[in-house]
């Protein structure tokens, strides 16, 4: 049963974003009104209010959310949490200084919704690896590139 959390984000959620291993799943709609998801890892929340997110200036759910701005990011890892945020995007780096080709997004929240169930509990999220030493290096570069402009921007 969801329930309405508000608009800043839950200890337990900001907890998860800070630890740099868990994956969103980011929705957008196309033009076309044609709906896509996108997972996610590079994800750091800036404050109570935002969320900042590494994505390639490529990818189809990039393009849809600089046209339309409103996006749903769905978390779900261990400790039960288990959480959907509607938010406005916008670019606010682009490119990244890690990477010319991944851009910096900040997701300004409209709303947050509890999405825990009476009858289930998460245990876990998704669990990943890195594919090489170079996408771990590039990964964790991203991550404390959004770690420090969440402290500046």
């Amino acid at each position: 049963m969801a329930k309405h959390v508000g608009v800043k984000l839950p200890e337990d959620l900001v907890a998860v974003l800070k630890n740099g291993q868990t994956i969103a799943v980011l929705a957008t709609f196309s033009e076309k009104g044609l709906p896509h998801t996108t997972p996610l890892q590079c994800i750091y929340p800036k404050g109570l209010e935002s969320i900042l997110i590494a994505i390639h200036k490529d990818h189809t759910g990039y393009h849809n959310m600089v046209w339309q701005k409103k996006v749903m990011m769905c978390f779900m890892d261990e400790g039960n949490v288990a959480y959907s945020v509607l938010g406005r995007a916008g670019v606010v780096r682009a490119p990244s200084q890690v990477h010319p080709l991944i851009n910096i997004v900040r997701i300004d929240i409209i709303d947050i919704k509890s999405d825990r169930s009476i009858l289930t509990r998460i245990d876990a999220g998704v669990k990943w690896s890195y594919t090489s030493w170079e996408a771990e290096e590039l990964s964790k570069s991203l991550f404390n590139e959004l770690k420090e402009l969440a402290k500046t921007l």
